[in-house]
């Protein structure tokens, strides 16, 4: 059968593939030979500038432009050709090298630089930077901006409805009322305090051979300070620099990272299902979609789709995230190849958060409150002054207060008039008295207006 997207096996590369072509270049396969040939153009570039390295030539302008140039245009067609030597070398960090050679070619120029390809590295210092530069890019240029944008979403449908009294639910049961701006605002200051978290985790990387020692290194030039050059040209990348390491960087740092983004995930699919269910109640209506269908046989139906897709796809997300973050950090000895399998789905856990992100986005943005459904809900919750009563009772030293409300509300369906009488015959101060008289349902929300309009974005 011929190769389409109807025939991909990941839903990404398939009914997805529109939605996750901002992330092709970064976490693909493509993506990958391009990173790795960035640093090993950066590696040869850098010890050519080194003071204590005479063999590599200092490079004229020209030449520098050059290397640059493969870099800078690294095309579909080079990532092929990569491919294609790696069909005979079996070896895919081992056929960049070669690439790289070729396009240097045979003249006097360049000639003096090919020994100098892929100096003294192990694959790993070349795959563990170029990885470290996936993550960094991924979460700068993808992750956070794609979560901004929904917490923006969020921030001002907050702001929109800070005043909006609701009942709240603890247990499945009414509770003290919020104000529905006030529950958005906690998931908006949620995932601000973890995507600062996600933003600080440093990405780490190493240039230091072998085994980490710098074994070749220092037999070659024993006299060039060498770790503080792997530091150099790490953090010349924008990494920071590890400088304990086996034959591979440890990965701390990578759980680190799967861990805050799973953290966030968590929390949106908190979210996506209390939005679900705020729908369900009829808090929020739902814009209609011309010509969309939300039942192959029920025609009333606009169902939370965007929701739903956004929890699954976070879901898959987690789960891909929690395995990595478990498995990475664990390696035989001083190397084993368990890993490198398994950071090669690094894009796929990062489509499916994206994707989510996409699908929360396009949700949020179809939500109107209902504020006449939301008020009505509560409008007769009487019994929810019982907590407020007996915490005023219980200030004037009214031993028993909790037992009176207790037997006064529990399981009973108080009016507002059963409440105003019962508020009346207690032996309260005129002034607490007068106080409680003028709470309702709706105004019973403490300082969740405030709390909600002090929230920054």
């Amino acid at each position: 059968m011929e190769q389409s997207r109807l025939t991909n096996i990941s839903p990404l590369d398939g009914r997805y593939a529109r939605k996750c072509e901002p992330l092709r270049e970064l976490f693909s396969e493509y993506g990958l030979i391009r990173l790795r040939t960035l640093v090993e153009v950066r590696w040869l570039q850098f010890l050519a500038a080194h003071p204590g390295i005479p063999e590599v030539p200092e490079l004229p302008s020209v030449v520098s432009d050059f290397l640059n140039k493969i870099v800078d245009d690294f095309s579909g067609e080079d990532a092929r050709k990569v491919k294609d030597i790696e069909a005979t070398t079996n070896h895919d960090v081992k056929a960049v090298e070669y690439f790289l050679a070729d396009r240097i070619g045979d003249s006097a120029d360049l000639a003096a630089l090919k020994p100098f390809l892929h100096f003294a590295c192990t694959s790993e210092d070349i795959n563990n930077t170029s990885y470290a530069l996936m993550l960094k890019h991924g979460r700068d240029q993808h992750i956070l901006p794609a979560l901004k944008e929904v917490t923006g979403k969020l921030y001002a449908l907050s702001q929109a409805t800070a005043e909006l009294p609701m009942l709240s639910r603890t247990h499945g049961q009414t509770a003290s009322p919020t104000t529905l701006g006030k529950e958005i605002a906690n998931v908006v200051y949620r995932l601000e305090r973890q995507m600062k978290l996600l933003a600080e985790v440093p990405p780490l990387a190493k240039m230091n051979g072998a085994v980490g020692n710098f074994n070749a290194h220092v037999v070659a030039y024993p006299d060039v300070d060498w770790a503080a050059a792997s530091e150099e040209f790490i953090t010349s990348l924008g990494l920071a620099y590890n400088p304990y390491t086996t034959q591979i960087e440890p990965h701390d740092w990578m759980a680190e990272y799967c861990d805050a983004l799973a953290r966030i995930n968590t929390i949106l699919i908190d979210l996506s299902r209390d939005v679900w269910g705020y729908i369900s109640l009829g808090y929020f209506k739902q814009r209609r979609v011309e010509n969309e269908v939300g039942s192959s046989t029920m025609p009333h139906k606009v169902n939370p789709i965007d929701f739903e897709n956004a929890e699954g796809n976070l879901g898959i997300s987690n789960s891909l995230l929690g395995h990595f973050s478990a498995k990475l950090p664990i390696s035989r000895w001083q190397r084993d190849l368990s890993d490198s399998t398994v950071q090669r789905n690094f894009g796929t856990a990062v489509g499916h958060a994206f994707l989510a992100y996409q699908s929360l986005l396009g949700g949020l943005n179809r939500l109107d409150p209902d504020a006449g459904r939301v008020e009505d809900d509560l409008a007769e919750r009487w019994e929810l002054l019982a907590e407020p009563v007996q915490t005023v009772m219980r200030k004037n030293g009214v031993t028993d207060a909790y037992e009176q409300l207790k037997a006064l509300t529990r399981g009973e369906a108080i009016t507002g008039e059963g409440m105003a009488k019962f508020i009346a015959g207690l032996d309260l101060p005129e002034a607490d008295k007068a106080e409680l008289a003028k709470l309702t349902p709706s105004n019973y929300t403490g300082i969740a207006v405030a709390l909600t309009k002090a929230l920054k974005n």
